[in-house]
C-alpha cells in the first residue's frame, strides 16, 4: 500500500509500509496427507463388528451409492455381515405427515434404552424432491435427546423416488446395523399413505401413528395401511385433545373389526399417548414386546422373516433388470429417438416399449 504521508512535502512524517499479510492457506500443507484412505471389504466388516459408527456410516454410504464400481464392494460387505445379523427387533413407524413420527421416535428410543438397555439404530427416510432430487434430511434435528445418546445411531436417507416410503437400500442398511450390535431398529417412513408395502416387508412390527382433531378421523382409516398395522397409536393425547383422541381410538378399534384376522393371529391394539409429555410410552413398548412373544411362540416370526427374504430376492431381481436395461448402450441411444417419435405421434408408447425390449434382448443374445 502506498502512503502519501511519506511524500517529501510532508516533513518529519514517515509511515512504515508494514508487514505483508501471510496467505490464508498453509503453504506446507499437502492435501494428499489428509486424503481419506480407501477401505477394503475386510476393513469395513472389521470396523462394523467393532461397533465403529464412522465405519458404519461409510458402509451405509457405500451401500446407497449408485456408482457401478461401488456395487460389488457393497455386496461383498453385506454378504460378510449377514452371518452376524438377524438378532434385532425391527420396528417400522409410519403415519400421516405431522403425526409426530420423529418426536415419537425420540421418546420411544430413550425409554427402551433406559429400560431395556442395548443399542438402537434409527433409519429415517426423508422424501426427495421430484424437481431437484434433493432432500432436507431434517428428521435428526427433531430427535434432540436420542441424537446425542451414546447407544444410538441415527441415519437419515433420501427416498430417491422409491415407493413405499423407504430408501432402496434400507434393507441392506438394517443388516449392517445388526452386525454392528444394534438390537433394536427403527425404520421411519416418509408417511405416504397406503404405499407401505416396502417397509412392511422388512420389519417385524409395523406401528401406525395417527392424530385426532384433524377434522375427520375416518379419513385416517385407509384399508391398505390399516391391514398392515400391528399396532395403532393416537398421538397428542393431552390437554384439550384427550377426549378427541379417545373418540378417535374408538373409531379405529371399530374399524379393525371389519378387517380379516392377520396371518400372525395377533389382534392389533389401539392405544393413545402423548409424545410431547412422554405419557403412555411404557404401554406401547409392552404391546410391542407382547406381540414379539406371541409371534415367536406360534412360529409366525420365523415364517415372516423367511417370506421377507424371498420378497427381497424378487425385488433385487427387478431392480437389477431395470438398472441393466437403462445402462445398456444401445438402449441409451434409442431412448431419445423413441421419445421423439412418440412426441411427434409417429409411434405409440406400447410399440416403442416393445421394440426397445426386443433390441435389449437381442443385444444380450448377440453378446453370448
Amino acid at each position: 500500500m502506498e502512503h502519501p504521508e511519506n511524500d517529501d512535502m510532508y516533513k518529519g512524517l514517515v509511515v512504515n509500509a508494514g508487514i505483508a499479510q501471510p496467505s490464508s492457506v498453509n503453504p506446507y500443507l499437502k492435501s494428499s496427507k489428509f486424503k481419506r484412505r480407501e477401505l477394503t471389504a475386510n476393513d469395513y466388516v472389521e470396523g462394523i463388528l467393532k461397533g465403529d459408527t464412522v465405519i458404519l456410516s461409510r458402509a451405509v454410504t457405500l451401500v446407497e451409492s449408485v456408482l457401478p464400481e461401488h456395487h460389488s464392494l457393497a455386496q461383498e460387505v453385506i454378504e460378510k455381515c449377514l452371518p452376524y445379523s438377524g438378532n434385532s427387533i425391527r420396528i417400522g413407524i409410519s403415519g400421516v405427515p405431522g403425526a409426530g413420527k420423529s418426536t415419537s421416535i425420540d421418546v420411544f428410543g430413550l425409554h427402551v434404552l433406559e429400560e431395556k438397555g442395548g443399542k438402537l439404530a434409527v433409519l429415517a427416510i426423508d422424501p426427495s424432491s421430484e424437481r431437484t432430487k434433493g432432500s432436507i434430511l431434517g428428521d435428526k434435528t427433531r430427535m434432540e435427546k436420542l441424537s446425542v445418546h451414546p447407544k444410538s445411531f441415527i441415519r437419515p436417507s433420501p427416498s430417491a423416488g422409491s415407493l413405499g416410503g423407504v430408501a432402496r437400500k434400507t434393507r441392506e442398511t438394517i443388516v449392517l446395523c445388526e452386525a454392528a450390535g444394534y438390537d433394536k431398529i427403527f425404520v421411519e417412513t416418509v408417511g405416504v399413505g397406503q404405499s407401505e408395502t416396502a417397509v412392511h416387508s422388512m420389519v417385524d412390527f409395523f406401528l401406525l401413528l395417527q392424530v385426532a382433531g384433524t377434522g375427520d378421523e375416518l379419513q385416517g382409516i385407509k384399508r391398505g395401511i390399516m391391514e398392515m398395522a400391528d399396532g395403532i397409536v393416537i398421538n397428542k393425547c393431552d390437554g384439550d385433545n384427550i377426549d378427541r383422541s379417545n373418540l378417535a381410538a374408538a373409531h379405529f378399534r371399530n374399524a379393525l373389526h371389519l378387517f380379516p384376522v392377520p396371518d400372525s393371529g395377533w389382534t392389533p391394539k389401539v392405544l393413545t399417548y402423548s409424545g410431547f409429555y412422554g405419557l403412555g410410552i411404557k404401554e406401547i413398548w409392552d404391546m410391542i414386546y407382547s406381540y414379539m412373544d406371541f409371534v415367536k411362540e406360534n412360529g409366525y416370526f420365523e415364517y415372516r422373516r423367511n417370506e421377507q427374504n424371498k420378497y427381497w430376492m424378487y425385488e433385487t431381481i427387478n431392480e437389477q433388470l431395470r438398472s441393466n436395461f437403462y445402462n445398456n448402450e444401445l438402449i441409451a441411444k434409442m431412448l431419445k429417438v423413441k421419445e421423439k417419435m412418440i412426441q411427434e405421434g409417429q409411434q405409440t408408447s406400447f410399440i416403442a416399449a416393445k421394440q426397445l425390449l426386443d433390441i435389449y434382448f437381442s443385444d444380450i443374445v448377440e453378446k453370448k
